[in-house]
Order: C-alpha cells, then sequence, then structure tokens
C-alpha cells in the first residue's frame, strides 16, 4: 500500500473535473512502478464504458502488451462499479486500493445499487430483460474453441 499512488488517483479525479469528466481516477502499479494512469472519459468520449479503471486497465495491458495484470495493483479514487469488478477480476490485478466507497458515489448520484439488485433478478424480469434464444449455431463456435490445441486461454 503506498499512500503517493493514491494520493495521485485522487489528483488526477480532482484534474478530471476541470476537463469535463467525472470524478474518478486510478493508477496501476508493478513492482513499485507507474505502469498507467487513467481517468473517468464517459461523457468527454460519449462512452459508458470508459470508467477510470477500464480505461487505465486498457493503458496498462496495451504498455506491458499482455492481458493478464498479474503482478499490478490497482489504486483508484472509488469503489469499483460492478463493470470495474469484472474488468479487475479478468486482468487478474493482485490488489485493489480504493479511496471512496460505493455508498460515497451513491450520495453524488453515482448509484450502482440499481444494477447489484438486477444482478440478482431472473434474466425474464430484469429491468432490461435479458432473452435466451436458439444457441444451436453459436454453440458451435465454442465447441471449436475447446477443441482447438494451440488456444490461448485467459
Amino acid at each position: 500500500m503506498n499512500e503517493n499512488f493514491m494520493s495521485l488517483a485522487v489528483k488526477l479525479s480532482m484534474e478530471n473535473i476541470e476537463k469535463g469528466g467525472g470524478p474518478f481516477g486510478a493508477v496501476i502499479v508493478k513492482n513499485g512502478e507507474i505502469i498507467a494512469e487513467a481517468t473517468n472519459t464517459v461523457t468527454i468520449d460519449n462512452d459508458p464504458t470508459a470508467h477510470a479503471e477500464i480505461n487505465v486497465i486498457k493503458k496498462a495491458c496495451k504498455k506491458l502488451n499482455t492481458f493478464n495484470l498479474k503482478n499490478c495493483e490497482l489504486y483508484t479514487s472509488c469503489e469499483p462499479c460492478p463493470m470495474c469488478m469484472g474488468a479487475i477480476f479478468w486482468s487478474r490485478l493482485d490488489k485493489v486500493y480504493y479511496a471512496n466507497t460505493k455508498n460515497d458515489a451513491k450520495n453524488i448520484d453515482f448509484d450502482d445499487s440499481f444494477i447489484y439488485e438486477q444482478i440478482e433478478i431472473d434474466n425474464d424480469k430484469k429491468e432490461i430483460p435479458f432473452i435466451k434464444m436458439n444457441n444451436s449455431e453459436a454453440i458451435k463456435a465454442f465447441e471449436k474453441w475447446d477443441f482447438l490445441k494451440d488456444k490461448i486461454k485467459y
């Protein structure tokens, strides 16, 4: 745990407000060295997935030329949302340090509780219904992948 890395994430979040972005910043560190830093650019890029954590994961992966961020740590100005949490687990980060909580975010209208609730609801009863279709063709891609001998697992 390094307070300087968190201070940088918080500084990025403050500066981002002045640029028209959301109040979120993130830094990825490996072996005590900053690999990447990023901010929330949802409104700047018109991209609902452009959270600081997603942006910094993309930058770090590109810099390290890998999709696996094992041995890296994330410092983020706020507890990650469900989408970012998924990206954190998929990227295999070792640790996540955060400052503000999801309740702090909720208090300024960045409320993810709706998403957490929707995850638990049956697909056909979600606010945006998820409707299962026939997968007789789609499953063939999974079967092809499953039998591939030289695949790169992730």
